[in-house]
């Protein structure tokens, strides 16, 4: 494994493998990693030749009054994760993904206004804008996302397609604790305490799945149920939706393959999870 630091030796090394006909993976992390980053390049495996993970804690995405100061940070331990798992590690210093008189941004309108967007303003904007900047210097083949986060791959994968990248996305499952907490790098900042809250989210999505098995169907009364598990067992909720999968827009009955997503806050820390359900046709 061979750690990368500046955006010329990545190019170089992403244009050896272009030349050769060999595929390119990539897993964009802002590390503090766990095993749903090291899912990612378990599925690039088996679809390439070469594996690369990135490290940035891209300060782009933060919004004001956010963590990014205190957003986990460690990356020898993340070095140690990696090691049997990729073959490259790319960590540019914040210079060299935004070098002086940098000014150009990316931005996917429609698809971050919702869900998360209404409140993070901003975000999507800067997760697209490094995105980007991250696939003209890698230039994978491929390249892998977590379910947990899907709004941003459906945001990320329209701007793939408009932007006429030719990169194949992945989305991969959500990869959960035992006790089916979605995997997160900011669950480290929970108490034992609000480790337990966080699990409302969890449970929220679940009990509103069991009632569109028995029938519901109106998505008003399944995401007022959402709410209340969430905010009843300790949680601060910030929204329960349902949209559907390809546009992020309301369904209402529910019909088709739909998203049930979450939000909130257990503490000072915000969490989202979510559940695909393909439901039956009205």
């Amino acid at each position: 494994m061979k750690v990368v630091r500046t955006c010329a030796e990545m190019i170089e090394i992403s244009k050896f493998y272009i030349k050769q006909n060999l595929r390119l993976g990539f897993a964009p992390t802002m590390g503090c990693l766990h095993d749903g980053h090291l899912s990612l390049l378990e599925h690039l495996n088996r679809r390439c030749d070469a594996r690369v993970a990135s490290i940035f804690v891209n300060p782009k995405q933060f919004c004001p009054g956010e963590d990014f100061e205190r957003y986990p940070r460690d990356e020898e331990r993340d070095l140690k994760l990696l090691k049997k798992n990729c073959d490259y590690v790319f960590i540019p210093y914040e210079k060299e993904m935004y070098p002086k008189g940098f000014s150009t941004s990316v931005e996917v309108s429609g698809l971050s206004d919702t869900l998360c967007g209404k409140k993070r303003m901003g975000h999507f904007k800067g997760v697209t804008t490094v995105v980007a900047r991250l696939f003209g210097i890698v230039r994978p083949t491929f390249a892998a996302f977590g379910q947990k986060d899907y709004q941003q791959f459906v945001i990320i994968k329209k701007m793939t397609q408009d932007l006429s990248f030719g990169i194949q996305l992945i989305m991969c499952p959500t990869v959960r604790e035992k006790d089916g907490l979605a995997m997160s790098s900011r669950n480290m900042y929970l108490s034992s305490e609000e480790r337990a809250r966080a699990l409302s989210l969890r449970k929220a999505l679940l009990t509103a799945k069991k009632e569109i098995e028995i029938g519901q169907t109106k998505a008003e009364n399944l995401k007022k149920t959402m709410l209340k598990v969430m905010n009843n067992l300790g949680a601060k909720a910030e929204y329960a939706e349902i949209v559907d999968t390809e546009n992020l827009q309301t369904v209402d009955p529910i019909h088709g393959e739909v998203l049930l997503a979450v939000a909130a806050y257990v503490g000072k820390t915000r969490l989202i999870d979510n559940e695909i359900l393909r439901c039956k046709e009205l």
